[in-house]
């Protein structure tokens, strides 16, 4: 399999969703996995290559540019997310070792952090439940 392919413009949430609003600390597009920098507390885009930047805290809802700009950001366990792309339902989405893409968890490899995103529950949806392991695949 591949990378989600995501149209940015159909990402949304349902109304349970927990959001918040935050900064970014480089250009983020809707529906991209982002994390929380330890050193400046603005958000980056997630890649699956190193520990850091694997910790995803959420899923952008709106775009930003980069450092001024704010975004909203998907949070919480059991959020309802159209990432804007076809899922398989049943697949468990991880952070992909693209910078700011959402991958099959079945993509990971051999060195590559596993950060679960959640599972989708229909072609449309995605069962948002963040769960950063901290752990690569050996």
């Amino acid at each position: 399999m591949a990378d989600l392919t995501q149209t940015a413009a159909n990402v949304a949430t349902g109304n349970s969703t927990r959001v918040s609003r935050v900064q970014a600390g480089e250009a983020i597009t809707q529906g991209m996995p982002v994390y929380k920098s330890a050193s400046n507390s603005k958000y980056y885009q997630c890649d699956a290559d190193a520990e850091t930047s694997a910790s995803a805290a959420g899923i952008a809802l709106s775009p930003a540019g980069a450092d001024a700009d704010y975004f909203v950001l998907a949070e919480g366990d059991g959020a309802n997310i159209d990432l804007g792309a076809t899922l398989t339902v049943g697949e468990t989405y991880v952070v992909s070792t693209n910078k700011g893409a959402i991958a099959p968890i079945g993509d990971l490899t051999t060195g590559d952090y596993v950060t679960h995103l959640g599972v989708a529950s229909a072609t449309d949806n995605l069962v948002l439940k963040i769960n950063v392991s901290g752990t690569a695949k050996p």
